[in-house]
């Protein structure tokens, strides 16, 4: 039960960030919070990661469907066997749900975190909480290799 309020926990701050976005910040304008760095910047996004696949979103709310119950399902089975792995699909599930949100609403995702610095491509909470969670998920796979690895390495 844990995972799934922290997934909530995830869409909530994402809807309340985008809500504060479109609510006090003109489309296009940029508030230095961090000159040269760190901005807030008010974007759209029809696409996916780096607005691939613009325009889309069919296609993109039948992937997050399937997503999103895949993960559910994966959670129930994981939370028992892996922390690290709930904790990663718990991320997922709330920023896939953040997005997922946008789409269907507007056919649009509010993005507004814009690292000016390295001329990154402008994201969002819900963004960030996939990206996070699939790290974790990397890592516990690597380690799983790693543990494996050393375990034959005795044999």
């Amino acid at each position: 039960m844990y995972y799934y309020v922290l997934a909530l926990l995830v869409f909530f701050a994402d809807r309340i960030a985008k809500w504060l976005v479109v609510t006090y910040m003109e489309f296009g304008q940029s508030i230095p919070l961090w000159e040269g760095v760190f901005h807030l910047t008010s974007h759209r996004n029809r696409g996916a990661a780096f607005g691939i696949l613009e325009n889309q979103r069919g296609f993109f709310i039948v992937i997050t469907i399937a997503i999103i119950v895949g993960i559910i399902w994966y959670l129930r089975k994981a939370h028992k066997e892996s922390k690290l792995v709930s904790l990663a699909l718990a991320l997922i599930l709330g920023g896939a749900i953040g997005n997922f949100y946008d789409r269907v609403l507007t056919g649009e995702v509010v993005d507004f975190l814009d690292f000016t610095l390295i001329n990154f491509p402008i994201f969002n909470i819900a963004d960030s909480a996939i990206v996070i969670g699939v790290s974790l998920f990397v890592i516990d796979g690597i380690r799983e290799l790693l543990m494996n690895g050393r375990d034959r390495k005795y044999e």
